[in-house]
């Protein structure tokens, strides 16, 4: 897509939303996001502010620093140049010209720090300006966190490889169980990071292998040293993502639990009912919205999982959100499934794809199952397989 069609979609989105325009800042790279929806090179050394305003109508216009004149090289519209603090602010005002409302990389109470990129002395800066500043969470989700048919492809491709190196994992365990020999949370978490090596798949930290009350910390991760044996008796969890090693992939997320034994403790089993129930009652929530063409919002996902585990008694236990946007980074720039953490109004939107995974923790263990539900025009789906039984590790 050429930068003159992004930004006639832009100023498209822009009208819908009632905005005048959307203004990018950037100093140091701090905003990444604004890189990838303008189509900059990443790789361009940016020591000075730059300013890009897209209105609503008409044409762009750019306000960059005279030593670093050529950082929005390829962009349409005029580019004004500053050298001066009193020139900045000149050249910002002129920016906004006419403008009352516009989007920026901000984000009220920073409830979604995904977008709050911009600076507080950056906003007084701009509001200066005469304009009101308004979050563009909404026009990111547009402009970064929708797939192409590629992506969705790749993300298939990674879930079937991501599948089969957790398939195997789980029988590493069991063959070092059968065979009595010691195998660790770390050797299971290197066993896994050379699967995804030998699969070219790629991920940026990670896998969680937890055991017992390891699994309570659900950010936990084993080192080399210190790890807990893999024991008979044992609890397990898994949570693993990855994406093939090539340009514009995306992630493929999940988390599975199992027991080293035949048949599971009844409380372990009673857990693991409810955190699948609490699962699979968001992704009825989000398939029936779809279905029916209605609006669905990234809170009432979390309302849907949070209140089937509030109504069997482990409300309490369930202190994360439901899920996560996914993208090109494990945690992406769309809705988030979130009433806890934040309150996330975002809508739903096709060609988005992210997490539901509901978990409770316990003293002596904690259970999360997790799957990515992928939102079309017309169905939402879950990508690759769901865990229905706890995987008894024999």
């Amino acid at each position: 897509m050429s930068p003159i069609m992004h930004i006639e979609e832009i100023q498209a989105a822009l009208r819908e939303e009632r905005l005048d325009g959307w203004l990018f800042f950037d100093h140091h790279q701090r905003d990444l996001l604004a890189y990838r929806i303008l189509k900059l090179k990443v790789e361009a050394v940016a020591t000075r502010r730059w300013y890009y305003f897209i209105p609503a109508h008409g044409e762009p216009k750019g306000l960059v620093h005279s030593v670093e004149s050529h950082v929005l090289d390829g962009l349409p519209g005029a580019i004004r140049q500053y050298s001066s603090w009193t020139t900045q602010t000149e050249g910002i005002r002129d920016l906004v010209a006419g403008a009352r409302k516009i989007a920026m990389q901000y984000s009220p109470n920073c409830a979604i720090p995904y977008v709050s990129l911009v600076d507080g002395g950056t906003l007084e800066l701009v509001r200066a300006a005469g304009v009101e500043i308004v979050t563009s969470a909404n026009l990111v989700q547009l402009f970064d966190a929708r797939w192409t048919a590629e992506q969705l492809e790749l993300h298939l491709e990674a879930g079937r490889r991501v599948d089969r190196v957790r398939a195997q994992a789980f029988q590493k365990i069991a063959a070092a169980l059968a065979s009595g020999q010691t195998i660790t949370e770390w050797d299971i978490n290197r066993f896994i990071r050379s699967g995804f090596e030998s699969a070219g798949m790629v991920t940026d930290h990670g896998p969680i292998v937890a055991v017992n009350a390891h699994m309570s910390d659900p950010h936990y991760e084993p080192e080399a040293q210190g790890s807990s044996p893999i024991q008979r008796g044992d609890a397990v969890l898994i949570d693993m993502w990855a994406k093939l090693a090539r340009p514009s992939a995306v992630y493929y997320d999940i988390t599975w639990t199992g027991y080293c034994g035949a048949t599971p403790p009844s409380e372990l089993q009673n857990v693991f009912e409810v955190v699948r129930g609490a699962r699979d009652s968001a992704v009825q929530r989000i398939r029936t919205a779809v279905e029916r063409g209605e609006t669905i919002q990234g809170f009432q996902v979390d309302d849907a999982a949070r209140t089937y585990i509030k109504d069997r008694g482990f409300g309490d236990k369930f202190v994360h959100r439901t899920g996560h946007s996914i993208g090109e980074e494990v945690h992406g720039t769309g809705a988030n499934m979130d009433n806890l953490e934040t309150h996330d109004e975002r809508r739903i939107i096709a060609q988005t794809c992210f997490s539901v995974e509901p978990g409770v923790y316990l003293d002596k263990f904690g259970i999360r199952s997790e799957v990515n539900v992928y939102v079309g025009p017309k169905e939402a789906r879950v990508t690759g397989e769901a865990q229905q039984q706890l995987v008894t590790i024999e």
